[in-house]
């Protein structure tokens, strides 16, 4: 089965998504991990500080007849300042609360829930939240004091506070820094890839020179990647012109042999006809005859001229040169040719088939006009461009009944009026076979005007 894919997207737009979709998720999960990796780390540190203000309290602390007093100043001096965001307490479960530094005053000690089955000797670590919503590091450490029957807890709380900020402020930073080395490496990315992917925009360009017959053939300076795809193509471009000047050679060949003995046969019954009406009857089809090999034969060489590897041909100058051929060929008329033509305007295609169509075309106009012709070619739109090529006469024109009929192909010349024959018919076959249209309209004149709209232009800049 045949699988549809939609064309025109950009290959370079297609990697730069994909790899930004890799480098999103990459940078997201990394940044997840530093951070979950920071919060840890700083959590870390919080017990280990709090472990090491317990061993403080325990410095620090005494009894005397059952109650607890601190027998010195405590080293942390933020046991001593009031909301200091560092608070301690010495508790029991049967007890109670049996002694607090002077930080925690204003502390509500119903509100803590401490961990009063921590086994003597063990120390525990985590987060407790009071009913007023206030939420606080919490470390504990159960001890066996003489001439108590329950194991006397010393409890360290530190607001989460100091550490909530720590932690927005390096999730603020790492974000940055990994949204600007997001950009910068987009931004590499982007001429990593148009650099890498140069020598297809070259191939293209290469491929339009050769299609707008500005080159012959593809450079061979390409990677390795690309050497066999334009090596081929060479070779099809090469085989394709081949083919060409073969079609053209034989076509040639052939049109000389058959226009030869039909000369000769012309010759013969010239000198002999006399007024003959059976002999003059065959003059008459050797004369269709020859209608007939001319119109084939240029309706073949008009079969493959629409090539997509076609040259450049300056329309002025061609119209120029049939103009000023014809100027003589009809010398004693004293054909006048207006010309207004855009120098800018290029055709794309054979320069023969050009100058066959003007070539027919200014001859009927030269030979049925009363010596005023007009040739004009103007760019009808720039994108796509497109050429509209007419040619005027001021002689007798064409019926709006025949204009359809003098257009096709394989009508007899004694047919048409005023003469118009085969001439129009090759035209009009080269014209279709460059995907161009002809009509026939009123001149600006007095007579005739053949207008063909051409979409195989180029503009010179």
């Amino acid at each position: 089965m045949v699988t549809t894919r939609i064309g025109g997207y950009s290959l370079q737009n297609r990697l730069l998504v994909a790899v930004s979709v890799l480098l999103t998720v990459f940078l997201g999960l990394t940044g997840v991990v530093l951070d979950r990796a920071f919060r840890n780390s700083l959590e870390t540190g919080v017990a280990e500080q709090l472990q090491v203000q317990i061993y403080v309290l325990l410095a620090a602390v005494d009894e005397t007849d059952g109650n607890f007093y601190f027998s010195e100043n405590l080293r942390e001096p933020r046991f001593s300042q009031l909301n200091s965001n560092l608070y301690g307490f010495i508790s029991s479960a049967s007890e109670g609360e049996l002694l607090r530094t002077s930080s925690a005053l204003d502390i509500d000690y119903e509100t803590l829930s401490l961990d009063y089955d921590l086994g003597i000797g063990n120390t525990s670590f985590g987060r407790l939240q009071t009913t007023s919503g206030s939420e606080f590091f919490v470390s504990s450490y159960a001890v066996t004091w003489e001439n108590r029957r329950s194991p006397i807890l010393f409890s360290v709380l530190e607001s989460t506070d100091t550490f909530k900020a720590e932690a927005a402020g390096f999730r603020n930073s790492l974000w940055s820094w990994l949204g600007g080395l997001a950009v910068l490496l987009l931004v590499l990315q982007v001429l990593l890839l148009r650099w890498g992917l140069a020598p297809l925009r070259r191939l293209a360009t290469d491929l339009q020179q050769i299609e707008a017959g500005q080159s012959e053939a593809l450079d061979t300076s390409y990677p390795r990647e690309l050497s066999a795809v334009t090596r081929n193509l060479n070779l099809l471009i090469q085989s394709e012109r081949k083919q060409q000047s073969r079609y053209r050679t034989t076509l040639a060949d052939l049109a000389h042999s058959l226009k030869t003995p039909l000369a000769v046969i012309q010759g013969e019954l010239g000198r002999d006809a006399a007024g003959n009406s059976q002999e003059s009857l065959v003059q008459e089809q050797l004369d269709r005859m020859n209608q007939i090999v001319t119109y084939q034969l240029q309706r073949a060489v008009s079969a493959g001229n629409a090539s997509t590897l076609a040259r450049q041909v300056n329309v002025a100058d061609v119209v120029a040169r049939v103009s000023r051929t014809l100027q003589k060929v009809y010398a004693d008329k004293a054909v006048n040719i207006e010309l207004n033509i855009d120098p800018a305007l290029n055709f794309l295609g054979d320069e023969r088939d050009l100058m066959e169509m003007l070539g027919n075309l200014l001859d009927n106009a030269c030979k049925y006009g009363r010596g005023k012709v007009a040739v004009s070619a103007v760019l009808l739109s720039d994108a796509p461009p497109s050429m509209r090529l007419q040619i005027e006469d001021n002689g007798p024109g064409i019926s709006a009944d025949d204009r359809d009929r003098v257009l096709q192909r394989g009508v007899r010349l004694d047919t048409l009026a005023q003469g118009q024959g085969i001439g129009l018919a090759v035209v009009a076959d080269i014209a279709t076979g460059y995907g161009a249209s002809v009509s026939v309209a009123d001149s600006r004149l007095g007579g005739a005007a053949i207008v063909i709209v051409f979409d195989n232009i180029r503009v010179a800049d």
